[in-house]
């Protein structure tokens, strides 16, 4: 407990949360996929899925508000029994509980490390999770403790229905369907009459219930609680995933490709509604007969307040894979990728605005000199040029059909392109001609770095190539390493860092006579390496790899991305201030370098207005606190500047519930000196001023 003075006669209880410093700016609020929905009411609601993500919303999904979930784990199932109390479920055995509406989240003890793909709760306090290999697990403490039953089966079990703390029906592989009336204690297999997998089921009494699946739209019907299960025509043969009934006639099903089909008779009649989406769909939550949300592939969210007639999305940004980013400055940027997406921010990606490529096909290279001067590569030779900040493209004759996948300009003149089979092409004019240089090899080329017009280094499949004269010769060195490179970054001429499969990092600071492997603590892809200086850089790769240096590789730390979206490249301007993109078009920004600082939230007497606090202590070195409140739920944005008003690093860029929050902020890195934090959210905006004495 601690009694903080300046709230007076309030205590408050603290939880410690740390936060990674990488923000989503694209797609929002994010673009994991989302793998299930739980609404309690028709404006509350919870959405959980791919890299531990959990969202919440209070007015129907206009905002959802990113929570923290404190595992990086696939999240499956959630279940909540009212707008405080509510468990989540997922991969390795993994069970959150939540009893504060996912403000925080506390991870429980399953007793397994199977995967876990359903989970229903009929109170506070009585739930059910299922997963592989049969595994049913019970609770009637709030998951204090979990209790595994006897499935009768190994197949994996992949939905539950509960109705009452005894009743409920659990499905999954090869049309398994096992009914309880005793709370789990015994459980009975039911005849579905099929084999498909079936991956949803909902029940609106201990009578009527329906389960869907593959195999063509499978959908079942019963109205005796199982005894016999009725095969219903969907009218469609893709898969369903899953399905939400608000009484025994009124019910809507989600599936592949974006499904969705609605009865109002019990499924006699199924209709097929226009989602507006071809991402497959994971799961539906009706709270009423009018009132649904649906999520799925890529983050997708789907709302209608009218039984489904109307469908419209709540998420926004394209979900195109974003190959490359390119920043000159911390405000001006621009990511390309597939189906010839461009993408540009002069705001440091609190916007970003699409762009007319003129083009279909896929970008994978992008290099800016200045805000408006700048070069695109990509599939089929394509190179693209923009001298006004890319209002216009104007496609340029690159002499090759190869696939271009990496540009280096070190001036608007000054360009470099690598490419297939070995290819290189050169400009000494912005690009008006493209001349092809003879590299030595036809292993593909994925990456290059030029330090200036002469000195540069191209790598690829298991090939490093060297020039020190614009090109005109390029010479093979050799890694010691037989594994191929993806993205390489130069500081100087003679210091740099490439990056590849297996988790490959190489140094050298010879130019590349000599390469050093270096431990990155992961074998997974990596795909993309922006150093700032000699010492400072970061990398990137599948499966949301974020590595991060201060001390020129010596050691690499992992970071949290948020993520498990493979990430393509990065672009830092300087060692605190970058981007990094990926795959299913996402943008993620960092302003402190992407370290984690840690929040301290007092949970027990809500704010009656605004509150930014003096920071203690003041003068500090080289850390101090900071404290704010605020009375309702806001998007907060919490910033330190110097005096001249530069940005020195963002401390907060999300929603938050009302409450009193407390941030650490380290200056070590900073020269001793007057600083500045600003609290804007709303219309609510003040500074004030602290001092830093080393």
């Amino acid at each position: 407990m601690k009694n903080f003075t300046f709230f007076l006669v309030f205590f408050f209880l603290v939880t410690q949360i740390c936060f990674a410093q990488w923000f989503w700016q694209n797609p929002l609020p994010q673009g994991n996929d989302l793998n299930a929905v739980d609404f309690v009411s028709s404006t509350v609601g919870w959405a959980v899925g791919g890299g531990g993500t959990i969202l919440r919303t209070t007015d129907g999904g206009t905002r959802w508000t990113s929570q923290t979930s404190g595992t990086t784990e696939y999240l499956t199932d959630v279940s909540f029994t009212d707008a405080n109390t509510g468990t989540a479920v997922g991969w390795s055995g993994t069970i959150l509980r939540s009893t504060d509406g996912g403000t925080t989240w506390t991870s429980q003890i399953s007793g397994t490390t199977y995967p876990l793909l359903g989970v229903s709760f009929t109170d506070a306090n009585t739930g059910t999770a299922v997963g592989d290999y049969g595994t049913i697990l019970r609770t009637t403490n709030g998951g204090t403790t979990w209790i595994l039953q006897t499935s009768g089966t190994t197949y994996p079990l992949l939905a539950v229905s509960f109705t009452d703390t005894n009743t409920g029906t659990v499905v999954g592989y090869l049309g398994t369907i096992l009914r309880t009336t005793n709370g789990g204690t015994i459980w009975t297999s039911q005849t579905s009459g099929t084999t498909n997998v079936l991956n949803g089921v909902s029940f609106t009494d201990a009578n009527s219930g329906i389960a869907v699946g593959g195999g063509g739209g499978t959908i079942l019907r019963t109205t005796n609680g199982g005894t016999t299960w009725i095969s219903q025509t969907s009218g469609t043969t893709y898969p369903l995933l899953g399905v939400s009934f608000t009484d025994a006639n009124t019910g809507t099903v989600i599936g592949y490709l974006g499904t969705i089909l609605r009865t109002t008779n019990g499924g006699t009649t199924w209709t097929l509604q226009t989602s507006g989406t071809t991402d497959d769909l994971s799961d539906i939550s009706f709270t009423d007969a009018n009132s649904g949300t649906s999520v799925g592939r890529n983050g997708t969210i789907l709302r209608t307040t009218n039984g489904g007639t109307t469908w419209y999305t709540q998420t926004s940004g394209t979900n195109n894979w974003l190959r490359c980013v390119s920043f000159t400055d911390a405000n001006t940027g621009t990511a390309v990728g597939d189906a010839g997406t461009i993408l540009r921010t002069t705001d440091g990606g609190q916007t970003w605005t699409s762009q007319t490529s003129g083009t279909t096909v896929w970008l994978t290279g992008v290099s800016f000199t200045d805000a408006n001067s700048g070069t695109a590569v990509g599939g089929y030779g394509t190179i693209l040029k923009t001298t006004d900040g890319g209002t216009t493209w104007i496609l340029q004759t690159s002499g090759t059909t190869q696939p271009l996948n990496g540009v280096s300009f070190t001036d608007a003149n000054m360009g470099t392109a690598v490419g297939g089979y070995g290819t290189i092409l050169r400009t000494t004019n912005g690009g008006t001609t493209w001349t092809s240089q003879t590299s030595g090899t036809t292993n593909h080329l994925d990456g290059v770095s030029f330090t200036d017009a002469n000195t540069g280094t191209a790598v690829g499949q298991y090939t490093i190539l060297r020039t020190t004269d614009g090109g005109t010769t390029w010479t093979s060195q050799t890694s010691g390493m037989p594994n191929s490179l993806i993205g390489v970054s130069f500081t100087d001429a003679n210091t740099g860092t490439a990056v590849g499969d297996a988790g490959t990092i190489l140094r050298t600071t010879d130019g590349g006579t000599t390469w050093t492997l270096q431990t990155s603590g992961t074998t997974n892809y990596l795909t993309g390496v922006s150093f700032t200086d000699a010492n400072t850089g970061t990398a990137v790769g599948d499966v949301g790899i974020i590595l991060r240096t201060t001390n020129g590789g010596t050691t690499w730390t992992s970071q949290t991305s948020g993520t498990t979206n493979p990430l393509s490249r990065v672009s830092f301007t300087d060692a605190n201030t970058g981007t990094a993109v990926g795959s299913n078009g996402t943008i993620l920004h960092t302003t402190n370098g992407g370290v984690t600082f840690v929040e301290e939230e007092q949970n027990s007497g809500q704010p009656t207005g605004f509150l930014l606090s003096q920071n203690y202590p003041n003068p500090f070195n080289p850390s101090t606190t900071i404290r704010y409140s605020i009375p309702s739920e806001s998007k907060v944005m919490l910033k330190v500047c110097d005096i001249l008003g530069n940005e020195i690093e963002t401390l907060v860029n999300e929603e938050k519930p009302a409450g009193s929050y407390e941030v650490n902020f380290n200056a070590a890195r900073l020269s001793s000196g007057i600083y500045f934090y600003k609290l804007q959210t709303g219309n609510f905006t003040e500074t004030k001023k602290m001092i830093l004495m080393k």
